[in-house]
C-alpha cells in the first residue's frame, strides 16, 4: 500500500500564489508519474499537471504559464507552484500517482484532496 499526504491548500486572493505538496510513502519500488487533478463543484475532474520520473511534464491548457510542477525523487514528493491564481482555479486539488510496489506490480493512488479557494 502507498499513502499520499497532501499539504498547502487554502484561501488566497486573485493574483496570489499557493504551493501544494504531496508526499508518497509506503511500499514503493518505483514511482512512474506524480501529478495533480482538480474538481470544481458541478464539474468533472480535470488534469492540472503531471510529471514523469524522467522530469517530463504535461499541463492542462487552463494553467499553462501560471502553474509549475516539480518533484523531488529522493523524497517521493511532488510540488505544484500556483501563481497568478484566478477565481476559476477554485477547486479541490487531488494528488495522483502511479506506483510500482514491485516489478510488474503497478497501482494508481489518489490523495485525500486539498481545497484551494481563490477570491475575487
Amino acid at each position: 500500500q502507498v499513502q499520499l499526504e497532501e499539504s498547502g491548500g487554502g484561501l488566497v486572493q486573485a493574483g496570489g500564489s499557493l504551493r501544494l505538496s504531496c508526499a508518497a510513502s509506503g511500499s514503493i519500488f518505483s514511482i512512474y508519474f506524480m501529478g495533480w487533478y482538480r474538481q470544481a463543484p458541478g464539474k468533472q475532474r480535470e488534469l492540472v499537471a503531471i510529471i514523469a520520473n524522467d522530469g517530463t511534464t504535461n499541463y492542462g491548457d487552463s494553467v499553462k504559464g501560471r502553474f509549475t510542477i516539480s518533484r523531488d525523487n529522493a523524497k517521493n514528493t511532488v510540488y505544484l507552484q500556483m501563481n497568478s491564481l484566478k477565481p476559476e482555479d477554485t477547486a479541490v486539488y487531488y494528488c495522483h500517482t502511479i506506483v510500482a510496489s514491485a516489478p510488474l506490480e503497478t497501482n494508481t493512488y489518489w490523495g485525500q484532496g486539498s481545497q484551494v479557494t481563490v477570491s475575487s
